[in-house]
């Protein structure tokens, strides 16, 4: 007679024949099913990444805390900043985008270099 067990058969109610017929490759199959039941679901990374204050901004740019200043005062980014207080929350792509920062670059920086191109050429 065969009988199904599972991580909550207590021992006391099984005989020795049934542990003996419990391997380890059982056990282990039985550890394995309980853990993946207890994993939570995968989460998808699709969610926005934020940088907070003038150190993470000026991180993101690459640039001094007084320049991540500047560059917030000026308006330029104010899309993608919001202020609860002292508190700043950055959006670090739309920042970037607004910006003009494409591949890590100022979009003057690229002017400059894609003119200093052509006169050479």
């Amino acid at each position: 007679m065969e009988r199904n067990f599972d991580l909550t058969t207590p021992i006391f109610q099984m005989t020795v024949g049934d542990l003996l017929t419990l391997t380890v490759g059982d056990l282990l199959t039985l550890t394995e099913e309980r853990y993946k039941a207890l994993q939570p679901p995968p989460v998808e990374r699709n969610e926005k990444q934020y940088v907070y204050g003038l150190k993470g901004l000026a991180k993101l740019f690459g640039c001094s805390k007084t320049t991540a200043s500047r560059i917030k005062q000026s308006g330029e980014i104010d899309e993608a900043i919001t202020q609860l207080g002292h508190k700043i929350i950055v959006d670090a792509e739309k920042a970037m985008s607004l910006a003009g920062i494409q591949n890590g670059k100022h979009k003057q920086i690229q002017q400059h270099a894609n003119r200093k191109a052509r006169k050479s050429a």
